[in-house]
């Protein structure tokens, strides 16, 4: 199509591009686009031992404070966060919010109680 338009690249592996190319009538338009590669992040959550914590809530801030992702980490404690612009980041890692219940418990007798610890998705 002749005239301006909007020429756009994209790979699961690469940021998304686009670029403004004119289009000449009845002429080749070649134009080259360079995809980059977003940023990854990774690591391990561990508590102390170095014991990997599974399912630990790892949330990632830009450096204006605003949430860029949260996950949960895997068996392993790892966590990884793709597709990043170059830039300072904050990494914040906690264990399971926590639980209360209320609950009655009469003299001489027997009360249990189970708790279930988890994030709510």
């Amino acid at each position: 199509m002749a005239g301006e338009n909007s020429l756009t690249a994209s790979s699961p592996t690469f940021r998304l591009a686009a670029l403004p190319v004119t289009v000449q009538a009845a002429r080749e338009t070649r134009q080259d686009v360079e995809l980059a590669g977003g940023a990854v992040l990774r690591g391990t959550v561990r508590a102390g031992g170095g014991r990997p914590v599974e399912e630990a809530r790892v949330t990632l801030l830009d450096a204006a404070g605003n949430v860029v992702d949260t996950l949960t980490t895997g068996p392993d404690g790892t966590f990884r966060f793709v597709d990043l612009s170059s830039g300072e980041y904050t990494v914040i890692a906690a264990g399971y919010p926590p639980v209360a219940t209320v609950l009655q418990v009469a003299g001489g007798g027997r009360t249990e109680r189970d708790l279930q610890l988890g994030h709510e998705d």
